[in-house]
């Protein structure tokens, strides 16, 4: 278990946005844009973390929640240039489906191993 994978979120309420995919064969960028987009959402107001998961191989299915303090910086992340071009290759490249959620959090807990 790696503690760093984890978001460092405060006390709820906050916001998650919860990216479902499944991805087409190869890289064909996909990884750099990651962690670019990654680099780029953390700058941005009202970002309060994100934890991602793929399966074993890299490709098929994953997972990314993002959590943000507003639905505002939510709406302002989604129209960000950067993303916006992210998202088109995204729809045209790198996904074969994908599902996007947004949800309030109400309540978090969390179990350390220290």
């Amino acid at each position: 278990m790696n503690p760093a994978a984890f978001a460092r979120t405060p006390a709820p309420p906050y916001y998650a946005v919860i990216f479902s995919s499944s991805r087409t064969p190869g890289d064909q960028g996909y990884a750099a844009m990651a962690r670019k987009m990654a680099e780029l959402a953390a700058r941005q107001p009202g970002f309060l973390g994100m934890e991602s998961a793929r399966d074993a191989d890299g490709g098929g299915f994953g997972i990314t929640v993002s959590y943000w303090a507003s639905t505002a910086a939510i709406a302002a992340w989604k129209a960000d240039v950067e993303h916006l071009a992210a998202q088109q290759m995204g729809k045209q490249v790198w996904y074969e489906h994908y599902a996007l959620r947004v949800a309030r959090v109400e309540r978090a807990y969390a179990k350390s191993s220290t």
